[in-house]
């Protein structure tokens, strides 16, 4: 048997029944949040990580820290201003920061700050009314609405449940009415979204420009077609030393924009180059004031032929001393239609006799299957669609 069917069989021990108290919390549809609400001081088991998948622990393994930069004041995860320099110099940044870290954070990107500062503050209303008002959208089902409500989707599949609520709302290529959004973020989403797609369409540009190709080559590809937004709310968890806030992952996207408020607690994995490995460690991506970051999902470093990469991140529980929850908003940039028949593979001005395709081609549809279906394993996604070289 596996560890993940170990992790959510009905099986009792000890008078535990996982199963059972994975389907109670369900059933309140109240979230994380309901927890706090009900006046837990602890958190259930469902919520318990493995110990060698906590932070504290895989920091006492840790036996190499990541190489210094010949910059010791530059972030791991850079800053680019992408107004400040010309074209070019914005290309090369971009460039430098896709083929490393996978993530960078931009400022001076044209989403306006107060849709910036009322999206965060719509996703915490959101949360934070009462649970009879969010029961409504509450649902596992992708495809039952537009807007959903959940905690933790992967509720019955994943070893050990996040702590973490979210509120998903598919935005593009077909927009919800505004009826169909909880009432919170009828205000600002529609505003909000249609800025993130110009930036992903500028984000575009530049990459494509760094491949050496025409400013406009990754979104003739449809990469930009599609836009899913998660307003995730991270609870202060009172044993955060006990569970995660997000595990470990790549995002099964080419594109992910993330906004986050000033709480903290992503993390990204980097190796002593720079790049998404073994033998790396956890590296903070702290809070900018009016940046937003942005990050190379896994179907991008496919047509790039791995040229950029797509490297797991995580989010720590909040231990915020102050009460106060932390909100990101994760909008999610990829193929809207044709998802089932379109297939997508390395881009052929890129293949050289010294530089093969890396991955075969792949439909959106069979991948994020695949994604969803490898969620527990530690191999990269990637590596199952590899060519044998």
């Amino acid at each position: 048997m596996s560890t993940l069917t170990e992790a959510v069989a009905v099986a009792s021990y000890d008078g535990y029944d996982r199963r059972q108290e994975l389907q109670a919390f369900d059933d309140t549809k109240a979230g994380v949040r309901g927890l706090l609400d009900a006046g837990v001081t602890s958190i259930p088991a469902i919520f318990h990580h493995p110990p060698d998948s906590l932070p504290q622990n895989q920091e006492a393994a840790a036996a190499t820290p990541i190489a210094a930069t010949d910059d010791a004041a530059a972030p791991a995860v850079p800053v680019i201003d992408l107004q400040a320099a010309p074209r070019e110099e914005v290309v090369a940044l971009v460039r430098a920061a896709a083929e490393t870290a996978g993530f960078f954070q931009v400022v001076n990107h044209g989403v306006p700050a107060d849709a910036m500062a009322a999206m965060i503050a719509a996703v915490r209303r959101f949360n934070e009314q009462p649970a009879e008002a969010k029961r409504p959208y509450y649902t596992r089902d992708t495809s039952a609405s537009k807007a959903r409500f959940y905690s933790n989707l992967d509720l019955f599949q994943s070893p050990a449940a996040c702590w973490r609520d979210t509120v998903f709302c598919d935005m593009a290529p077909e927009p919800p009415l505004p009826e169909e959004l909880p009432e919170p973020l009828r205000g600002v989403m529609f505003e909000y979204t249609d800025a993130v797609r110009k930036l992903a369409v500028w984000v575009f540009e530049l990459l494509s420009e760094s491949l050496g190709l025409a400013g406009d080559h990754l979104s003739k590809l449809g990469c930009g077609e599609s836009l899913k937004v998660a307003g995730n709310y991270y609870p202060p968890c009172p044993e955060p030393h006990l569970t995660l806030g997000n595990t470990r992952h790549t995002d099964p996207t080419f594109l992910t924009v993330l906004l986050q408020d000033g709480v903290g607690g992503l993390q990204v994995f980097l190796d002593r180059g720079g790049a998404g490995g073994d033998g790396g460690a956890w590296v903070d991506v702290p809070p900018v004031p009016g940046a937003l970051i942005i990050n190379v999902g896994d179907l991008l470093q496919l047509v790039s032929n791995g040229k950029f990469r797509s490297v797991e991140h995580r989010v720590l529980a909040n231990k915020s001393s102050t009460g106060e929850a932390r909100v990101s908003v994760a909008s999610f940039v990829d193929v809207g239609r044709d998802r089932s028949v379109r297939r997508y593979g390395p881009i052929e001005e890129l293949l050289t006799p010294g530089n093969p395709p890396l991955y075969r081609s792949v439909t959106v549809e069979e991948f994020i299957s695949h994604f969803y279906r490898k969620g527990s394993e530690r191999r990269p996604r990637l590596d199952y669609f590899k060519l044998e070289q």
